[in-house]
């Protein structure tokens, strides 16, 4: 196709941007990939040792490329980066590295966008693909005493492996994926004592279960009732034990009514086993710090060596796009995949969802309807 002076700019070089830059290769359009990383999948690098993807090989996979069947039904983290920088290759994407975008303006709406870049740099582009990533900027509550703590406080994404922290009492504060796999790791890696704090107790389920992965079920529930599917996931979860005498009740509400407000359930990775060995310890959620003591929702008062703060992450989108109107009172956008705001007609964004189905499945859907917008836009 005839290409426009100015390339596509995809911001981030993680899953989401490599897949649309694939895509917009096969079109013929000219896509360049901007990342602060020195190389592809930055965060993912980042991630702890014991990671492995909680969807399977075949619906993590991009368009155009399989991960190997090496890497086995449940990919490593490491055999994931590597995946993507394979995936690079065979692609021939055009990744410019080391290139950090602070914001994104159009002058006027029928104008290029103008990307303000490290250094001083100003690039211009035809078309504008936010792919930053659903966990951006890690996220700290701001508990009451938080600066005055004298112990260890870190958040999740500085958590690497078990080995700093043999033999220490050890605070996991939050109950998700990230929280859950942490705090089995610690037990599993002579922590000398593991707590969990929860705030809102998860919905646990099998990672599969007879072969049948639970990623299947959710493709197949994401469009059903929202009743009927927590109808449908009351005896799935009965199929891990009870951990109310632990301290770990069942949750009163429905499994999808809380995917509808952001709760995604724990994909049981070795937590439900620490838990019923007495491994890790269920305990209230964080209420307060004072010097070496941290304050639980019931009144606990516990001093632990280190705390590590599950506590999720932020878009961090204000700098870049806040000031087009593009963002929801949350940070995030309003508009998702193939759609483009009114206030800003060329400019996407992918992953900012967070899916019962996969994120790593629906970015790769995204992609091609990303990639057929901007070329009918072109």
């Amino acid at each position: 196709m005839s290409m426009p002076t100015s390339p596509v700019h995809i911001i981030g070089a993680g899953p989401g941007g490599l897949a649309t830059a694939a895509v917009l290769g096969e079109y013929g359009v000219r896509a360049v990939v901007l990342d602060k990383a020195s190389d592809v999948g930055g965060s993912w690098r980042n991630h702890y040792d014991r990671l492995r993807l909680h969807t399977t090989r075949r619906w993590s996979s991009l368009p155009g490329l399989p991960i190997p069947r090496s890497a086995g039904r449940w990919v490593r983290r490491d055999d994931y980066v590597r995946y993507l920088e394979a995936y690079a290759r065979y692609h021939r994407v055009d990744l410019a590295a080391g290139v950090e975008v602070s914001r994104v303006d159009r002058p006027g709406p029928d104008d290029e966008w103008v990307l303000h870049a490290n250094g001083g740099r100003k690039l211009r582009a035809c078309a504008v693909v936010v792919a930053t990533g659903y966990n951006h900027t890690p996220r700290v509550p701001d508990w009451p005493g938080r600066e005055t703590y004298t112990g260890e406080l870190l958040h999740a994404a500085r958590y690497r492996n078990p080995g700093p922290f043999k033999g220490r009492d050890v605070l996991v504060v939050g109950a998700g994926n990230s929280g859950a796999e942490i705090a089995a790791d610690l037990a599993g890696g002579g922590a000398g004592r593991v707590r969990l704090a929860v705030r809102g107790v998860p919905h646990i389920l099998r990672r599969s279960t007879l072969g049948w992965p639970s990623q299947a079920s959710a493709i197949i529930c994401r469009r059903l009732p929202v009743r009927l599917v927590d109808r449908l996931a009351r005896p799935v979860e009965r199929l891990l034990p009870d951990l109310t005498e632990h301290g770990l009740p069942r949750p009163g509400t429905g499994l999808y009514s809380r995917v509808r407000e952001g709760a995604i359930p724990v994909l049981d990775a070795g937590l439900v086993r620490a838990v019923r060995r007495k491994q890790v310890e269920p305990v209230g959620a964080v209420v307060s710090f004072d010097g070496d003591a941290v304050t639980l929702a019931d009144g606990a008062v516990i001093r632990p060596d280190t705390v590590i703060a599950a506590t999720g992450y932020r878009r961090g989108l204000e700098p870049l796009v806040a000031h087009l109107g593009v963002l929801d009172g949350r940070g995030r956008p309003l508009v998702h995949g193939r759609e483009t705001h009114p206030a800003a007609a060329g400019l996407y964004f992918t992953g900012y969802a967070n899916p019962i189905s996969g994120n790593l499945r629906e970015l790769a859907r995204d992609a091609p309807k990303i990639a057929a917008a901007i070329v009918r836009e072109l």
